[in-house]
């Protein structure tokens, strides 16, 4: 035992090492991925299975029961073939998705179709003084900071996101955050996010706002708020809000965090342009009231 330990250890090379090391790592990493990119779909049922079927297979050759083990044989010798006919939808997407986790232009591309959705959708939320709270999950995991959510995990559209906002009834969806995650999917709606921490905050945040502020204390996540009473558009990025932006200048700042541009710039030009506009907003207030005092005298 100690001389095969030995030749072992005469053999190893800094190469040989390098190579394991790199060769365990793309493994590790492939499956990952794969766990990543089936989590949540019917693959992942289908990996519970194919588990069971080959512990049945082990066992029954394990016991000698022979018919058994020529019946899950021939299964398992098919068995990829069924995969391919069954799950072809799926095996595109997540091919689709790869492909667009790997190409930079894919990944700009599709980052900035989900921000002209939620542009689109804000805005018409917006006009319609409909409440809302988007939350774009980035590298954090939003999970352990969200409480009593549902599960959508479906495409992201402007008309989809409108109808989970719509106060309706019998959609009991409407109250509390939306979760788009990192591949750009709806995937919780009715969210309850953490209130903010701050004192200093005003009699305007309302709790929508406060737990627009709350979820991006914690994490990295970036927040779109849209008030109910005054129908304007916030932004929620490192604690920080951006107040009544107009939707160019929100889409400017979420391609710049999401589809690799400037991000701090786009955010700190954001925060800018919204404290020059409730400026702009304090000195007509101000001059209509002395017009009225100086009329009324």
């Amino acid at each position: 035992m100690t001389a095969s330990i030995q030749r072992f250890l005469d053999g190893l090379t800094v190469a040989s090492v390098a190579t394991t090391l790199v060769d365990v790592a793309l493994v590790y990493y492939l499956i990952y991925r794969l766990l990543l990119t089936i989590r949540g779909t019917r693959a992942a049922q289908m990996i519970v299975g194919i588990v069971l079927i080959g512990a049945a297979f082990f066992v029954a050759q394990r016991v000698e029961l022979t018919t058994v083990s020529w019946l899950l044989d021939n299964f398992i010798s098919y068995f990829i073939i069924l995969i391919i006919v069954v799950f072809q939808q799926d095996i595109r997407r997540a091919l689709g998705r790869i492909g667009s986790g790997v190409l930079p232009f894919g990944r700009r591309q599709e980052a900035t179709h989900t921000v002209d959705e939620v542009v689109a959708a804000c805005a018409q939320l917006a006009r319609a003084r409909i409440g809302a709270l988007v939350v774009f999950e980035r590298d954090a995991a939003l999970e352990a900071f969200v409480d009593d959510a549902t599960r959508i995990d479906a495409a992201l559209s402007r008309q989809l996101l409108v109808s989970l906002f719509v106060p309706a009834k019998d959609n009991e969806l409407h109250d509390g955050a939306v979760v788009i995650n990192k591949n750009h999917r709806i995937e919780l709606a009715r969210a309850l996010l953490p209130l903010s921490r701050a004192t200093d905050l005003g009699p305007e945040f309302g709790t929508r706002h406060r737990a627009g502020l709350g979820i991006t204390e914690d994490t990295d996540a970036v927040v779109v708020v849209v008030s109910e009473e005054r129908g304007e558009i916030s932004l929620c990025f490192k604690g920080s809000i951006a107040r009544d932006l107009e939707p160019v200048m929100l889409r400017r700042a979420l391609v710049g965090l999401f589809a690799g541009g400037r991000a701090e710039m786009m955010a700190e030009e954001a925060a800018a342009a919204a404290e020059v506009g409730k400026a702009i907003a304090s000195i007509g207030a101000d001059t209509g009231a002395h017009t009225a005092i100086e009329e009324g005298m």
